[in-house]
C-alpha cells in the first residue's frame, strides 16, 4: 500500500502532545511549528492534522475544508514569519516525497524557510 500511514512518526506524536513544539500558528486542520534544526532564518514546518504520508497522497484524499485550511495556513505562516512578498524578500517552499525526495518523516510536510538569499535548490546533474 503506497500510503501506508506510521502513527508513531515523530509529527504524529507532535501532534498528539507526545512530543513538545514551538507552534507558529495551529487551527482546526492544521499545525505550524518551528524547525528543530532550522536550515534558514526563517524555517517553518507547516503540517495537517490528518494521517497523510505525502503531498500527492494530501491532494488526492483530504476533504475540501482540510485542503483550504492548510493553504491558508500556510499565507498566513509566511505573513506573519515576514517572507510572504507583501512585505518581505520571498520564501522557498519544499516538500519531499519517498526516497527518491528523501523524506525523513511519513508525515505530508511544508517547509518554508526564508529570512536570507537561499541559493539554488538544485545542482544540475548530468544525466
Amino acid at each position: 500500500m503506497p500510503y501506508a500511514y506510521d502513527a508513531q512518526n515523530i509529527f504524529a506524536r507532535i501532534l498528539r502532545g507526545e512530543i513538545p513544539n514551538k507552534t507558529v500558528l495551529e487551527t482546526a486542520h492544521t499545525l505550524a511549528f518551528h524547525d528543530i534544526q532550522p536550515q534558514a532564518p526563517v524555517h517553518v514546518l507547516v503540517i495537517p492534522k490528518g494521517a497523510y504520508v505525502s503531498y500527492d497522497h494530501f491532494a488526492s484524499e483530504a476533504t475540501d475544508a482540510e485542503i483550504v485550511d492548510f493553504n491558508r495556513t500556510v499565507a498566513e505562516v509566511c505573513r506573519m514569519t515576514g517572507v510572504h512578498l507583501g512585505s518581505g524578500e520571498g520564501f522557498r517552499a519544499i516538500t519531499n516525497a519517498g526516497a527518491h525526495g528523501v523524506q525523513e518523516v511519513p508525515h505530508y510536510h511544508l517547509h518554508i524557510l526564508g529570512g536570507r538569499p537561499l541559493g539554488r535548490m538544485l545542482a544540475r546533474s548530468e544525466s
